[in-house]
């Protein structure tokens, strides 16, 4: 089996756990923040990068903070790797950020597409816990070829 990598974007609330739950769902939990200060801000003792980590088809990455100012950089670089999975948190009723910082870098709108958002199952979080529950139950439905819900 392949070794799962999460990697929870930004040093936010969310983020931490993410990566605290990833672990135990068997993920390699991995921080990056660009900004090398605020990435010990999560708690846990995870692996806390300032650069874009090597992201292969087995890593699921959740950008945490979609008000960043380097949002549109990050996501560039992070769609330059074949990760897996890749998603913004965000309210579904707003217009994702990410597309207009995207678009200023002349990301080709096929690669723009390959971002999520919103990420995780609704079901209603407005805790960072509870949004880290609904994502990753989305990531491992996602993974699992399923389409999350109550049906079986």
């Amino acid at each position: 089996m392949t070794e799962r990598v999460l990697v929870a974007v930004f040093a936010t609330p969310v983020a931490s756990f993410l990566l605290r739950y990833g672990k135990d769902l068997g993920y390699t939990p991995v921080l990056f923040d660009p900004d090398g200060a605020r990435a010990t801000d999560v708690e846990g003792g995870f692996e806390a990068v300032s650069t874009v980590p090597d992201l292969g088809a087995d890593a699921d990455v959740v950008v945490t903070d979609h008000d960043r100012p380097e949002l549109g950089e990050v996501l560039k670089a992070v769609l330059d790797r074949p990760a897996r999975w890749v998603g913004v948190l965000g309210n579904p009723r707003h217009a994702g950020p990410h597309v207009v910082a995207l678009q200023a870098l002349d990301v080709p709108a096929a690669e723009i597409a390959r971002v999520h958002r919103p990420v995780g199952l609704n079901i209603g979080s407005r805790t960072p816990p509870e949004i880290a529950i609904a994502t990753l139950a989305g990531l491992l439905a996602d993974r699992n070829g399923r389409p999350g819900g109550f049906e079986f």
